[in-house]
């Protein structure tokens, strides 16, 4: 089963991406490429975490229906 997030979920990443590094920024001060790299791929891993972590949980029924193989051959 694969995950596509949503429409919602994606725009939550991304401005989590964008705040966390214009924070990280601000609160750090760094001003080499190396330190600025550094923050906009943690940045960008916090966003993916909260996109990731946003993702409704399926219910128990839903679970059970995935693997559930039909019965007798009989639709």
């Amino acid at each position: 089963m694969s995950y596509r997030p949503t429409t919602a979920q994606f725009a939550l990443g991304v401005f989590t991406v964008v705040a966390a590094t214009v924070a990280l920024l601000a609160a750090t001060g760094v001003s080499g490429v190396l330190g600025v790299a550094v923050v906009v791929l943690f940045a960008l891993a916090l966003g993916t975490l909260v996109t990731v972590l946003a993702a409704p949980a399926p219910h128990a029924a839903d679970r059970r229906a995935e693997h559930r193989a039909p019965v007798g051959g009989h639709e």
